[in-house]
């Protein structure tokens, strides 16, 4: 009879191979919206491993499937990455990174592909212990998340490509399990003044002290937002800032700024639009106030456009989905797991805050390293996140 020994152990034969895949596809830049040939890696690799079918969809996202039972369970890492910033601030390498004590570090190694590697890994376990049961597992490698976080799965939910009954996110989680985030929304104000000389500007009316004025009450906005005791509070802040004049010895005639906006637990949309609105009421400043929108093609060209709210979400601690991971945490390493939440938001926003579908995190990597020129993730959390990976399924099933 198979132990959760026997999966920790298989999964640790992998070790080297799952370093060299994460060394291969960190090696590629995956920015937003250039994913291709990272997927086109990550084909090869499921290949290797032996899926049973694979696919990349009209968007570009890469779909792996093993089993063809009833319960129909994915589990989700983005491919995409940011940037690298000032390439002058990384110390070594960000694509070829380096491998020192223990530790992986390269652009992406946290967020997110190490979880993309142990993912595919978890499938090669599953076949090699012959694992399979009444469920069929989908590991997929979603594209433009850092752009625009759920608009992949906004597209394989609406399109119908997949209908899973439950989602596990591999976004870092320095191998807790999370159930849940902070929605956000992008939210652009615009002022509109009047021209003039420079020289004179008693003549026009200035839209950057127009806008001056509204910010300092989105700074004080902020201090009033809601609170949930599990996810926290929610926030505001001025995250870009511009404006437009027709010379620099000219009056501004138009000012914006983007708002970041996170959204806790009872905050809506229309809320959150309605409370900008007052700051600019109490700043005493008419202005224009719009929720954004996102429609930049994918690296298949094509548009899918999407307004920029993206719901907040949770799960009950007792929830099936929960329960599950908890279940095939405690059973791989005897201890308990810590049941935590993201600060930074993920696909969630649209498995579970958009279509309700329950949903679970668990990654390797710490988020604290997201985007930070420090990105890394241990080689060990690797191998414990494939043999956690492979080992949800059978406990989701036996979840009451």
């Amino acid at each position: 009879m198979l132990t959760s020994k026997d999966i920790l152990n298989r999964a640790e034969h992998y070790r080297s191979e799952m370093l060299d895949f994460l060394r291969d596809i960190c090696a590629i830049p995956s920015e937003s919206c250039q994913e291709k040939e990272v997927v086109l890696r990550i084909k090869k690799e499921m290949e290797k491993v032996g899926f049973d079918e694979i696919k990349i969809d009209g968007m570009g996202n890469i779909l792996g499937r093993i089993g063809s039972g009833k319960h129909v369970i994915a589990m989700d890492a983005h491919i995409d990455t940011v940037g690298l910033g000032n390439k002058a601030e990384w110390k070594w390498d960000p694509y070829q990174g380096k491998l020192e004590d223990g530790i992986f570090y390269a652009r992406g190694a946290t967020d997110q592909k190490a979880g993309m590697v142990s993912m595919v890994y978890a499938g090669k376990v599953i076949k090699d212990l012959n694992l399979g049961g009444d469920y069929t597992l989908w590991v997929t490698g979603t594209v433009q998340e850092e752009d625009c976080d759920g608009l992949c799965w906004q597209y394989l939910l609406k399109e119908g490509i997949l209908k899973p009954e439950v989602v596990v996110i591999t976004e870092p989680t320095n191998l807790g399990i999370y159930r849940g985030h902070r929605g956000r929304m992008e939210i652009g104000v615009t002022t509109r003044g009047v021209s003039c000389h420079g020289s004179a500007p008693e003549r026009g009316k200035n839209a950057v002290y127009m806008m001056s004025k509204i910010c300092n009450e989105i700074e004080k906005l902020n201090d009033r937002l809601a609170f949930d005791e599990f996810l926290g509070k929610g926030t505001v802040t001025v995250s870009y800032i511009e404006c437009s004049t027709p010379s620099l010895c000219a009056v501004p005639d138009r000012a914006y700024i983007h708002l970041d906006r996170r959204l806790t637990v009872g905050e809506t949309k229309e809320i959150a639009v309605a409370e900008v609105k007052d700051a600019c009421k109490r700043a005493g400043i008419e202005a224009e106030v719009e929720v954004l929108m996102y429609e930049v093609p994918s690296y298949t060209g094509l548009k899918y456009p999407t307004e920029k709210y993206f719901p907040t979400w949770k799960i009950p601690s007792e929830h099936k989905a929960c329960t599950a991971a908890v279940a095939a945490y405690e059973g791989l390493f005897n201890e308990k797991p810590r049941v935590d939440k993201w600060v930074f938001s993920t696909n969630g926003i649209a498995t579970m805050g958009m279509f309700g579908i329950p949903t679970v995190g668990f990654g390797p990597a710490n988020e604290v390293y997201a985007h930070m020129v420090s990105d890394q993730c241990p080689v060990d959390h690797l191998v414990k996140a494939a043999a956690f990976y492979a080992q949800f399924p059978k406990c989701y099933l036996e979840a009451k």
